[in-house]
């Protein structure tokens, strides 16, 4: 098979689990092609419509530390078929994750589209940047009018990624799609209210 997703994730100890749950024998008959180790058009407009995403890093001491990220859509970027990039924007000074890719430049990132119901997983490598000293690549990662201050900059170089099934993802909308699904239902009530007022007008003027 090529799933280079799976080749990565199934160390002895999963493969013992997938055994363990009958469905070892399904991927080692698996005849698909998921080496999945570029980004296409497809994945490019999923990401570039995303305002948040998840990022796993793991520590020196062997946890992982899960972080949020987020901004206007867009702001992580796809710069090439195998790299991703985002402005590093400052939080809340724990720099945790910073501080686990400086010995484990390993991550995996989760990105959702609720309304959707899509998953998209990435496995790849970090580098942190000092983008003072790169004014091209600020430029290319820079979110104009978000109001935020600019540490680094974060490339996430591609090793893999996988798309998860929609299974047991609930639905959620954020405030713009919400207003943007229900902006006709408003459109619709305003003017039968516009209708209903000239129709109780005219009824007034004939009962007089």
């Amino acid at each position: 098979m090529s799933y280079k997703f799976l080749d990565i994730a199934s160390t002895p100890s999963v493969r013992a689990a997938q055994a363990a749950n009958g469905s070892r024998e399904m991927w080692e008959k698996f005849k698909g092609h998921r080496t999945f180790d570029r980004f296409t058009d497809d994945e490019a407009a999923f990401i570039s419509a995303r305002d948040s995403f998840y990022m796993a890093t793991v520590s020196e001491t062997g946890w992982p530390y899960v972080q949020h990220r987020g901004g206007p859509p867009g702001f992580l970027k796809v710069l090439d078929e195998k790299t991703l990039g985002f402005a590093d924007f400052r939080g809340n000074l724990q720099y945790i994750s910073v501080g686990n890719v400086a010995a484990n430049d390993r991550a995996a990132l989760i990105l959702m589209d609720y309304p959707n119901r899509a998953r998209l997983k990435v496995l790849a490598h970090v580098e942190m940047r000092n983008i003072a000293a790169d004014s091209e690549l600020a430029g290319r990662l820079a979110v104009p009018g978000y109001k935020a201050k600019l540490e680094r900059a974060c490339l996430l170089t591609l090793e893999t990624f996988d798309w998860n099934c929609p299974q047991h993802i609930t639905p959620r909308y954020a405030i713009d799609e919400v207003q943007a699904a229900v902006a006709p239902l408003q459109a619709r009530v305003a003017q039968l209210e516009t209708e209903n007022q000239a129709l109780r007008a005219e009824a007034a003027a004939y009962a007089r």
